[in-house]
C-alpha cells in the first residue's frame, strides 16, 4: 500500500466525532505549546529565530514569519514532554503539524480549512510513522513528522490533492533521522528536532506550489537506505482516521513515569507527614528508559521515574512546573527524589503489562492504567481541564477561555499565543 493513497481520502477533512477529536488534539497541542513558551530557552529560541525569519507573528517576545513561528511552537510543544502520541506510529504525529494549523488560525485562516489541513497532515504523518521504524540510537522527532507538516502546509496554501502529494514526495526524498544522543547526555537539543520538521514541511509545500516534484518511490528508497527496510511498509488503509487512536497525556514527562505519578498522587492525601521511605516497583522497560537519578536538566528529569514521584509528592501534580529551573534547584524536591528506591516488578515485566506500585512508609498504591491507555481515552472534559492547567499560568483565566472558544467553537483566534 502506498503512503500517498491517504491524501485524496483525507483531503476534504473529517466530520462528526473525528472532527471533534481533531479539535481536541489542537487544543491539547496549544496547551503544551503555551506552557513551553514560558521556559526561558524557548523564548530565547524565538528571539534568535527572528534574525533570519522576521515577520508578523508575535511569539515569545519576538515577531516571526509564520513558518518560523510554527517551528518555535513545535519546540515549545514538546518542551515539557506532555504532548499527544500515537502508539502504532511510535511517536507524535501532531508535533510539527498542529503548530502550522494553529499559526494559520492566529493569522486569520478559515477555521474549517485549518482543521482540515491539520487532520490531513496528521493522517499522512501517522502512516509515515507506521512505516518509518527507526534503528537503535535514533529518535523519531523531526523525521517522518515532516511529511505530515508538508501535507498540512500545502493544504493551507490552497494546493489541490495533487499539489499536496507533490509536497509529501519532496519531503519523502529528504526525510531526515535524528539521534537520541542529546537526551542520553541530558541536553535539550532534541527539542529542536520538530522545529526542523515544521520548516522542512513548509519549504516542501512552497516547492510543490512552484511546480517542483520528486518520485513517489523516494519514501521506500529512504526506508531502505537509511533504515534497512526492504519489505513493503504496512500502513492503515485510506478512509481510516488514525487520529481517533491518538492518546493524550494526563501528565508531563515520559509516559513510562505516568503510572508511578498516578500512584503517588493517589497516596499523597493519605500521608501523615513528610515521606521517609519511598519505593517504586515497575516494569523493566520503564527502568531502562526512565531510570535517570538526580537529574541536572529538565530533559533528564522528564525521563526520570524518581523525579516524577518526587514532583507529584512536592507539587501535587506532574505538570510543566516540575521541570522549571526553580523545581530543579529545590532542595526539598531533590531530597524526595533521592529517597525514592527503584525496583523491578518481575510480574509486570514477564507479562508485558505496564503499571507501577508506589509504597510510602507502609502505604501502597498500584496503578495499571492511566488516561490515554487503550480503553481509557482522555475525555473532552479532561482535555479542557488539562488545557486549563497548562495554559492559565501563561494566559490567565480570560485568555485561556478565549483560546478554548477559538479552537472548540471557531471564535476569533487573534492573540492565540499571547503569554503574560
Amino acid at each position: 500500500m502506498s503512503l500517498f493513497t491517504v491524501i485524496p481520502a483525507a483531503f476534504e477533512g473529517p466530520a462528526g466525532t473525528v472532527a471533534r477529536k481533531a479539535r481536541l488534539l489542537l487544543l491539547d497541542s496549544l496547551g503544551c505549546a503555551l506552557a513551553g513558551l514560558r521556559h526561558p530557552r524557548v523564548a530565547a529560541f524565538a528571539r534568535a529565530m527572528q534574525a533570519g525569519f522576521p515577520g508578523p507573528v508575535a511569539l515569545g517576545g519576538a515577531r516571526l514569519a509564520p513558518a518560523a513561528a510554527a517551528a518555535v511552537l513545535s519546540a515549545a510543544t514538546c518542551w515539557d514532554e506532555a504532548n499527544e502520541g500515537l502508539a502504532r506510529a511510535h511517536g507524535r504525529p501532531a508535533l510539527p503539524v498542529a503548530p502550522l494549523a494553529l499559526v494559520a488560525r492566529a493569522q486569520g485562516a478559515d477555521p474549517a480549512l485549518a482543521l482540515t489541513a491539520f487532520a490531513l497532515g496528521y493522517e499522512v504523518a501517522a502512516r509515515a510513522g507506521e512505516a518509518w521504524r527507526i534503528r537503535p540510537g535514533m529518535h523519531v522527532d523531526g523525521s517522518w513528522h515532516s511529511l505530515g507538516a508538508a501535507a498540512c502546509a500545502a493544504r493551507l496554501m490552497g494546493l489541490d490533492a495533487d499539489g499536496v502529494a507533490r509536497a509529501v514526495r519532496l519531503v519523502a526524498c529528504q526525510v531526515p533521522f535524528a539521534l537520541y544522543a542529546p537526551i542520553a547526555a541530558g541536553m535539550d537539543g532534541r527539542n529542536s528536532y520538530p522545529a526542523h520538521a515544521a520548516l522542512l514541511g513548509q519549504m516542501a509545500a512552497a516547492a510543490a506550489a512552484a511546480g517542483m516534484d520528486a518520485p513517489e518511490a523516494g519514501f521506500a528508497e529512504a526506508r531502505r537506505i537509511a533504515l534497512g527496510h526492504d519489505a513493503p511498509a504496512v500502513m492503515a488503509p485510506p478512509g481510516e482516521w488514525l487520529l481517533e487512536e491518538s492518546y493524550q497525556k494526563p501528565f508531563a514527562g515520559v509516559r513510562h513515569a505516568h503510572y508511578a505519578a498516578a500512584a503517588a498522587l493517589a497516596l499523597r492525601p493519605r500521608l501523615a507527614g513528610p515521606p521517609l521511605r519511598i519505593t517504586l516497583a515497575t516494569y523493566a522497560e520503564a527502568l531502562r528508559y526512565a531510570g535517570n537519578r538526580a537529574p541536572a536538566a529538565a530533559i533528564s528529569a522528564q525521563f526520570s521515574l524518581s523525579w516524577a514521584v518526587a514532583a507529584v509528592l512536592a507539587q501535587g501534580d506532574l505538570g510543566p512546573a516540575a521541570y522549571t529551573e526553580a523545581a530543579l534547584a529545590d532542595p526539598a524536591l531533590r531530597a524526595l527524589e533521592a529517597a525514592v528506591e527503584l525496583r523491578e516488578d518481575a510480574a509486570m515485566t514477564s507479562s508485558g503489562t505496564r503499571g507501577a506500585t508506589v509504597t510510602i512508609d507502609g502505604l501502597s498504591e498500584t496503578v495499571r492504567h492511566v488516561t490515554g491507555d487503550p480503553g481509557h481515552p482522555m475525555t473532552e472534559a479532561e482535555t479542557i481541564a488539562k488545557f486549563t492547567r497548562f495554559a492559565t499560568p501563561a494566559r490567565g483565566e480570560a485568555g485561556t477561555a478565549r483560546a478554548i472558544a477559538a479552537l472548540l467553537q471557531d471564535a476569533p483566534a487573534e492573540g492565540l499565543f499571547d503569554v503574560r
